[in-house]
């Protein structure tokens, strides 16, 4: 699958560098051509010439080369590749890469580049887990850059957790995937996610129990294969998916604004558990206790946005699928739903207390489409999400 393929490899400065090595053994094993850049810092752990030995390319290091510049030029370096690839990604390159900085050979080149990116992030637990690294993978994961690992384990320093560069083989696999041509590539679509929160006052709002675990499985099934993914959550509890495009809201306007702001596309889940209703006067101050009165609430519709969109005259997603959950007739209400909302396909589950489901790791669904009922087994959220995506590609190259 690699065959002819060009991957631009930048090594990172960490003890992890050593895996390295052998990740272009690999690779030129399937039939790429591996191009090494280093940083000064990689230098302190693997040599300039071991990697030139295996990539059987010069290392590219050096960021000020005028011979290299008349030759070549890092723009044009960062552009010829089929794939950049930093392993190890340490805490500081992904810091310079969510910063935008350019002060080196390895970011000036990531900088420059309209290639894909994937990073395989290496360091210690505590940097894995520290608030700032987390929030770099975040801004990452939403610019578009594939990540790979890492993987617990024991650690350099003694230490045991999250933190060890995925093995050169899975990096490998990782490539390999990522390079596919999938069935959705070059189509846009919209997934919506999570439980919208409709505000009382200032510290009280109406939910649901939506985790978001469904809608993130959903994107990164899409992602797979080869779809733009724009990911509409609410405040979901599930980790966002890496390698779309994520917008946070709050509310079901909020959230109503941000999908009609992401059309038009291909095709759009709404897999987000939005609020029916919302309070018509949101207090600005928190609502006190006024010697045992209670006090009154008006409440007013939410837009309703799966049939709004399935209602478009102008840029209707060729493929409209809802969500329904439901604890009562839940085929019934999935059928009368699908017709009521106007859309393509409605996946239905029962979120009863006693399944387990709402907020749970598994599902068990309906697919309600124009042909029938169709039910699946129950199974993880991610194998409910990679046999829905699979689907939609499959209704898609059909027109």
């Amino acid at each position: 699958m690699l065959a002819g393929k060009r991957i631009l490899l930048i090594i990172g400065g960490g003890i992890a560098a050593y895996k390295a090595l052998d990740l272009i053994r690999r690779l030129r094993e399937r039939g790429a051509a591996v191009t090494p850049v280093m940083t000064r810092a990689a230098e302190e752990f693997v040599t300039p010439l071991s990697v030139s030995a295996l990539a059987g390319e010069e290392v590219h290091r050096a960021l000020f080369d005028l011979t290299k510049e008349a030759e070549m030029g890092h723009i044009q370096l960062s552009r010829v590749a089929d794939l950049l690839v930093v392993a190890p990604a340490t805490a500081d390159l992904m810091a310079k890469m969510a910063g935008g900085h350019a002060d080196d050979l390895a970011t000036t080149l990531l900088m420059a580049t309209d290639t894909p990116v994937m990073i395989a992030p290496a360091m210690n637990v505590r940097m894995w887990e520290h608030p700032a690294t987390q929030r770099n993978l975040s801004m990452l994961g939403g610019d578009g850059v594939h990540v790979t690992g890492p993987n617990d384990g024991d650690m350099a320093c003694g230490e045991y957790g999250p933190g060890r560069m995925a093995e050169p083989l899975e990096i490998v696999a990782a490539i390999q995937q990522a390079l596919a041509a999938g069935p959705l590539e070059g189509k846009r679509i919209v997934v919506t996610s999570g439980p919208t929160h409709e505000p009382i006052d200032p510290v009280r709002y109406i939910a649901n129990r939506s985790s978001g675990a469904q809608g993130t499985a959903i994107a990164e099934a899409l992602r797979d294969l080869g779809a733009e993914v724009v990911f509409v959550t609410g405040p979901a509890t599930a980790p966002r998916p890496q390698g779309v495009q994520v917008i946070e809201v709050e509310s079901a306007r909020d959230m109503r604004a941000a999908v009609m702001g992401a059309l038009p596309a291909a095709a759009a889940v709404f897999a987000a558990a939005v609020a029916d209703w919302r309070v018509t006067s949101e207090s600005g101050s928190k609502i006190k206790k006024q010697d045992g009165r209670l006090p009154v609430l008006e409440f007013a519709e939410n837009p309703d946005i799966l049939r709004e969109v399935a209602h478009l005259q102008d840029g209707r997603p060729g493929l409209v699928v809802g969500f329904a959950a439901e604890t009562d007739d839940v085929e019934a209400n999935a059928v009368a739903k699908r017709a009521r909302k106007g859309c393509d396909w409605i996946v239905a589950n029962d979120v009863s207390p006693e399944t387990g489901i709402m907020g749970g790791t598994e599902n068990a669904v309906l697919l309600v489409t124009g042909d029938g009922v169709e039910p699946w087994p129950r199974a993880g959220k991610d194998v409910v999400a990679r046999r829905l995506a699979e689907r939609m590609a499959d209704a898609l190259s059909k027109g």
